[in-house]
């Protein structure tokens, strides 16, 4: 979570949907190589590895790679910058990110990036916002049309998304994954005000068509 007003201790993104995304679809499975791209705080780097899960991350932050450690012990995070990934052609069956690809400026180079370290046949699984949604949020957040965009400047439409993935070799798939939770409707109440949270009981997000939805989850793989 980022912005003017996120908490200092708070986990970055929704953790309680991000989680459901992969145990109700069952795509990790035993003897897989797994990376996740901006483990944050790492606590489901934690989870993964807890599991029995040979997870591994990379971070651009110093600081959150220390945090990490401090809570969880010596977890294998490489601190990175820009868009290469430190790992030779085809070592992972899994790449995981949530909350990062808007983050990243040059998308092309990312996929591209994600596609060389992935093994055929694997996955990308995301999130990322909705462009159309996250617009008018972030715009209210940061009150300005244009502060927010140096942070989230590679947002995406769920069709911007799909046509890109199959320019570098992807098979495009989007779950309907649930995440209006209690972080979700904090996140609204506190940057939206009541106006918000009455928005959100009449106008559930999860009822969208997954389109439209405020997150978009997607399982990307690679042919």
């Amino acid at each position: 979570m980022t912005g003017p007003t996120a908490p200092a201790d708070a986990d970055f993104g929704n953790l309680e949907a991000n989680r459901r995304f992969l145990a109700e679809r069952h795509l990790i499975r035993d003897g897989d190589r797994v990376l996740e791209i901006g483990t944050g705080r790492g606590t489901l780097l934690h989870e993964l590895r807890s599991q029995g899960i040979d997870a591994a991350g990379v971070e651009t932050s110093a600081d959150r790679i220390a945090e990490a450690q401090a809570r969880f012990g010596p977890l294998p995070i490489l601190q990175v910058n820009g868009t290469a990934l430190p790992y030779a052609a085809d070592s992972f069956d899994v790449v995981l990110s949530f909350d990062v690809l808007e983050h990243i400026a040059d998308s092309d180079a990312h996929v591209a990036e994600v596609r060389r370290v992935l093994k055929r046949g694997g996955w990308y699984l995301l999130q990322t916002p909705n462009k159309w949604s996250n617009t008018i949020f972030e715009t209210i957040r940061w009150r300005s049309f244009t502060r927010w965009r140096a942070d989230h400047c590679a947002l995406h439409t769920a069709r911007q998304l799909e046509e890109r993935f199959r320019r570098h070799g992807f098979d495009v798939e989007f779950a309907d994954v649930r995440v209006v939770t209690a972080f979700y409707r904090e996140k609204v109440r506190r940057h939206l005000g009541p106006l918000g949270a009455f928005a959100l009981r009449v106008a559930n997000p999860d009822r969208l068509p997954l389109r439209w939805r405020t997150n978009l989850y997607v399982r990307a793989r690679k042919r």
